[in-house]
């Protein structure tokens, strides 16, 4: 049987460049799961991708690890603030 396959985006802007990665993962896939396939972390290897805080559209993902992504899912990878807002 051939496994459903969804598309989402991973996103993450570190201070001097930005990246936007359309990915396709299979369906049941987990946030943390995602991030983890998505190549990100060939590009920013200083991210640790096991543990930064995520979010999607905006809003935190408590628990990445149990979190399934959905098809159009916007995953972004949060940096720690400079200065409080």
């Amino acid at each position: 049987m051939v496994e459903a396959m969804i598309e989402i985006e991973v996103v993450y802007a570190a201070i001097d460049r930005q990246v936007l990665l359309p990915v396709r993962v299979p369906a049941g896939t987990t946030v943390r799961a995602a991030l983890l396939s998505s190549g990100v972390g060939q590009s920013f290897p200083e991210l640790d991708l096991l543990q930064c805080p995520v979010g999607i559209f905006g809003k935190v993902v408590v628990d990445p690890e149990s979190r399934l992504v959905e098809p159009g899912d916007r995953i972004e990878i949060y940096r720690p603030l400079l200065a409080d807002p």
